[in-house]
């Protein structure tokens, strides 16, 4: 399938979307509507999840046509949902979304190739199940700050997993932020004008395609530097990372709470720095929520509990 990701989730739409159909016809194989969305709101809140899926998709596998994904594509896009520590409900709705996705594929291709191809999203289901059983959603507020930062990232057994957890504590970056990044997202020193402090700069493109600068040390920026110039790009793998954290909050006998539990970090130590360098609390807020990629300052107030 070709096109913008908003593209083809529109053409995926118009395969299942059926407005006013009734219960009746939705519910019986044998009928034309079958499995189909009736209602516009719940239409609009899937694709919303398709498209969300297809920037994931887009960065972290390169994979551009929607025809293309199978069940590891499902599973991974969970799992990274997943390590946010997402709401119950939030995460039953990714299920939902994708369970129509694998039926508006279906429909779709049998449409346009006079045969349907087999798309098996089953996955989603075993993995909710489990994220429910091993209670890896939340049901209101949780802490995911790590007390002792450091130690934990000293525990951490590649050192280039060391760098990017570095990089994601001072800098605030998501995690797909720093799984690769290559030389022309260097951009040198600047002042911090929040501390007055000289900090280094790299550009990072993450969660939705939002891109924009993360501050950090200049002596992890130098350290970044020259793994890129020996080996022109800074990568890590995702999984590999994600388990050696967890392996070394084993070991130290700490709560893990994943990669995202640096970027929570990170959110509380520079709400505290705004403020003593003289700027309100709600200046904070909004400051540290556009330096996360976010734009309301509530969304701030999230990873203060």
């Amino acid at each position: 399938m070709r096109g913008s990701i908003y593209y083809q989730t529109a053409e995926l739409t118009k395969v299942i979307f059926v407005e006013g159909a009734k219960k009746e016809e939705r519910v019986d194989p044998a009928h034309p509507n079958y499995q189909c969305v009736s209602s516009f709101k719940t239409m609009e809140t899937y694709r919303g999840v398709w498209n969300n899926f297809g920037y994931y998709l887009k960065e972290h596998w390169r994979i551009k046509d929607f025809e293309q994904i199978d069940s590891e594509h499902i599973q991974a896009y969970m799992a990274y949902k997943i390590e946010y520590y997402p709401t119950k409900q939030y995460l039953e709705k990714i299920s939902a979304a994708l369970g129509k996705l694998e039926m508006a594929l279906t429909n779709y291709t049998a449409y346009k190739y006079d045969e349907p191809r087999d798309y098996d999203f089953n996955i989603r289901q075993q993995t909710l199940d489990n994220a429910r059983a091993l209670k890896q959603v939340a049901n209101g507020y949780h802490n995911r700050v790590y007390k002792d930062p450091q130690a934990l990232i000293g525990l951490l057994s590649n050192p280039n997993h060391q760098l990017g957890a570095m990089i994601q504590l001072h800098g605030g970056a998501r995690s797909e932020g720093i799984t690769l990044i290559k030389s022309h997202q260097l951009h040198g020193y600047k002042t911090d004008e929040i501390t007055g402090k000289e900090v280094a700069v790299i550009e990072t493109t993450e969660k939705g395609g939002k891109t924009g600068n993360v501050l950090i040390p200049i002596i992890i920026y130098k350290q970044l530097e020259k793994i890129i110039a020996d080996n022109c790009k800074f990568k890590i793998n995702y999984k590999a990372y994600v388990e050696d954290i967890r392996k070394s909050c084993l070991i130290n006998q700490m709560e893990c709470h994943s990669s995202h539990g640096f970027r929570w970090t990170f959110a509380q130590n520079r709400v505290r720095e705004y403020q003593r360098f003289g700027y309100s609390y709600e200046e904070a807020l909004q400051g540290v929520s556009l330096e996360m990629k976010h734009f309301r300052a509530s969304i701030t107030e999230h990873y203060l509990g």
